[in-house]
């Protein structure tokens, strides 16, 4: 049986934003620059993000484990685009949705439909660092209920979040190469051969 087969390509980006998540909080912060290591993402003065290291606790998302079995972190880096949290904040109603809200550590601009890239993808930073996309990020109700501490004014915002950031909501990836990642770098992402299995 032949399947049909999608060549592999390069598309070009740029980090619009750098976020770290260095509090108690969900949200992240702004900042100018950051380390990439094989632990995930750190201030340069050596201050870990809250997802930092090479393993995890397993969640929901990966319900063939037992919640809190330690599994590899795939997970180290959250990335979104500027164009689809406009979507989202549009499908909510909401003058915005800002990447901070979801915990997001990089905005990633000129790369249409982000979200849907698929698992494989290397994303290559000009400084050297590398990072390769694990999966989708589905949304969830955390960052919803950030969205409602913004918006209380708006119902439901919280459970509505999930059902409209379905495919918009980013990627997460872990760090395949180290090296530093600042704001403006431009990216050249990797999108591996693909097929329907």
């Amino acid at each position: 049986m032949t399947r049909p087969i999608v060549p592999a390509r390069k598309l070009p980006g740029r980090i619009a934003s750098v976020l770290f998540a260095g509090g108690p909080g969900f949200e992240t912060a702004p900042v100018d620059a950051v380390t990439l290591d094989f632990d995930g993402l750190s201030l340069p003065d050596g201050t870990p993000d809250r997802h930092h290291g090479p393993t995890r606790g397993a969640d929901a998302r990966v319900p063939w484990y037992g919640r809190g079995t330690t599994i590899r972190n795939t997970r180290q880096v959250s990335i979104v685009a500027s164009a689809e949290l406009a979507a989202i904040a549009e499908g909510l109603g909401v003058p915005e949705v800002r990447p901070e809200w979801l915990g997001a550590n990089i905005v990633i601009d000129g790369v249409p439909d982000l979200s849907m890239l698929p698992r494989g993808t290397r994303i290559l930073v000009k400084g050297g660092a590398a990072l390769a996309v694990d999966d989708q990020n589905a949304p969830c109700r955390q960052p919803g209920r950030v969205l409602a501490s913004r918006y209380p004014d708006h119902p439901r915002i919280e459970f509505r979040f999930v059902e409209v950031a379905k495919r918009l909501r980013g990627l997460t990836a872990f760090v395949e190469r180290a090296g530093p990642l600042r704001v403006g770098d431009v990216a050249e992402l990797r999108l591996p051969e693909q097929w329907l299995y």
